[in-house]
């Protein structure tokens, strides 16, 4: 597990990978960008993330660089890039018999930074439509389908008053791509994140804004995010109080150095083991209120973080419910 002397070539190892990831995302997303402004087609219907979506060349490089943290638990459709003059408009109604809960964002383009967002549990639900005001450019929308039923549809967008694309209806299973996965892995995308396991582990003497944002580039907002390193051979445990099981939608993802999905999970006990780690890894947490969420005081939950004793076999995280989450581990 730990070993203080393996960050003496770790660390260099680590500067150049962040470096790599940096310049492969700059070329590929200009890559994208450029296809995109070409492909006026496939800008105007959405892209649903499934296995037909990766047999395109480009399509998993992208991904690997603008958002690594694959999100296992949620469809995950975009669409874009689209011109707006003053307002968006989503059919709601399609949505929400997609999926118990689901948040759509919009990206500015081809920045792609976070402008705005509309999230189920804030809307009405016996609402067809919901509009958002925009400043006059260029947009995209990323949709996450959680909870998903039987019947999947992405919605009808409206921009201003043309029809930009209609509800579009999907396969049930179209996440079980998911499953196969880790066999993408390559020493491309190993180089591509590298690092990261280097800055988790070194996470106390970081700026906590820097391991964020390379570590969720593209989190998504009404989510509260939990996230660390695991050594080969740990397994992590994560406690829960109850009344959080019972308020939140609580999913687990676990990673290897590529940051490839190895194994996922919605927590819906106050217990949960995972398997060991059979390499050096990652794992991320993702807390979404419940649609029936009233109480504001549990969506203000804080992280205290201690990895003082990181070499243990098991790992545990304990979420508590009075605004605070505690990072410990097992003896």
């Amino acid at each position: 597990m730990k070993n203080s002397l393996s960050l003496i070539w770790e660390i260099p190892l680590a500067i150049l990978s962040f470096f790599f990831y940096k310049a492969m995302k700059f070329f590929i997303g200009n890559l994208y960008t450029i296809y995109l402004a070409i492909n006026k087609k496939n800008a105007s219907r959405w892209r649903v993330l499934s296995a037909e979506t990766l047999k395109t060349p480009l399509s998993l490089p992208v991904l690997m660089t603008k958002g690594p943290r694959w999100n296992t638990h949620a469809i995950i459709g975009t669409l874009g890039p689209f011109s707006v003059k003053d307002a968006i408009a989503i059919d709601t109604e399609s949505a929400n018999a997609s999926a118990r809960s689901w948040i759509a964002v919009i990206y500015s383009f081809p920045g792609y930074e976070t402008i705005t967002s509309l999230e189920s549990e804030k809307l009405n639900p016996t609402d067809q439509w919901a509009s958002l005001k925009l400043k006059p450019g260029q947009y995209s929308i990323g949709l996450r389908y959680y909870n998903r039923f039987d019947k999947i549809t992405f919605p009808a967008i409206k921009v201003g008053d043309r029809e930009l694309v209609a509800a579009t209806q999907i396969p049930s299973n179209i996440n079980d791509f998911y499953h196969n996965l880790i066999q993408k892995k390559s020493w491309f995308y190993l180089a591509l994140h590298y690092y990261i396991f280097t800055i988790l582990r070194l996470r106390k003497w970081l700026p906590e804004s820097f391991v964020r944002n390379e570590y969720l580039p593209v989190g998504a907002p009404d989510t509260t995010f939990f996230y660390g390193h695991l050594w080969r051979g740990q397994s992590l445990q994560v406690e829960i109080e109850p009344l959080l099981v019972k308020n939140y939608d609580i999913y687990l993802t676990v990673y290897d150095r590529s940051s490839l999905p190895l194994f996922w999970s919605q927590l819906e006990q106050e217990k949960y083991l995972t398997q060991p780690i059979a390499n050096n890894g990652f794992y991320l947490i993702r807390m979404r209120p419940k649609p029936d969420l009233t109480d504001e005081s549990f969506k203000k939950l804080t992280i205290e973080s201690n990895l003082n004793d990181e070499d243990s076999l098991v790992r545990c995280l304990q979420i508590l419910g009075s605004n605070r989450a505690i990072a410990t581990s097992i003896p």
